[in-house]
């Protein structure tokens, strides 16, 4: 599930959920929740919920990809 927040910046995409956040990277639910309880993924924790910047997570796979 995601949901757009604004902030005065403009708007965030986040996603919510674990399992969101694998589909995104093209990972398990199981690789991604070992790699969010690792602290590999830049993403928080909110309200027992893992909860990442769309933005965020493409850029840090760009970046370790290069």
């Amino acid at each position: 599930m995601k949901s757009n927040q604004e902030n005065t910046t403009g708007s965030i995409d986040l996603i919510w959920g674990a399992a969101e956040i694998a589909k995104l990277i093209g990972r398990s639910p199981r690789a991604t929740f070992h790699m969010l309880d690792s602290g590999e993924l830049p993403a928080k924790k909110v309200g027992g919920r893992w909860v990442a910047e769309r933005g965020k997570l493409i850029r840090f796979f760009m970046e370790t990809a290069a």
